[in-house]
């Protein structure tokens, strides 16, 4: 029954990270709202490290609330379900390193689609905030396994008793 129960969780968990990925492809290359509808028609790009970064903090009253929680903090919380899922999923993916190293992975890969397809910008920055993300869900996912963990214990110590 354990085994069973178990591996319910595990698929449940494969399809939230599918419906993940495609929700994040959908807002990364097809969202008209955040101008994935048009297509430039050069390659757009940044290779300075944090210039982006730096112009939305420097001009975020004109560029607005909205553009600039977007570029700062959506980049950053639209990868941390990655950080935060893939170590739940397979324990290959449990080391602060591997999911760093796949978050910059795969950060590097939406970002060249988007230049490639011209539906984006090439940003560093984006790569970088991707990746903190990344990192940021792995910790998240840490500390909840611990919590789990301690309540788990907790309820083996009431039986126990």
């Amino acid at each position: 029954m354990k085994v069973r129960n178990h591996r319910g969780w595990t698929r449940a968990g494969w399809l939230l990270f599918y419906l993940y990925i495609i929700l994040l492809s959908y807002f990364l290359f097809f969202s008209e709202h955040y101008g994935r509808d048009c297509i430039s028609p050069g390659y757009r790009y940044n290779l300075v490290l944090f210039k982006e970064i730096r112009r939305f903090i420097e001009y975020r009253q004109q560029l607005g609330l909205e553009s600039f929680v977007v570029n700062i903090a959506g980049n950053i919380l639209a990868f941390a379900p990655f950080g935060f899922l893939l170590p739940m999923l397979n324990k290959r993916y449990r080391g602060f390193f591997t999911i760093t190293f796949l978050s910059l992975l795969f950060s590097l890969a939406v970002e060249l689609v988007q230049m490639y397809f011209k539906v984006g910008i090439f940003d560093v920055d984006d790569i970088f905030l991707n990746t903190a993300g990344g990192m940021l869900g792995y910790i998240f996912c840490r500390i909840f396994g611990a919590l789990v963990l301690r309540k788990s214990s907790w309820k083996q110590k009431g039986k126990s008793s």
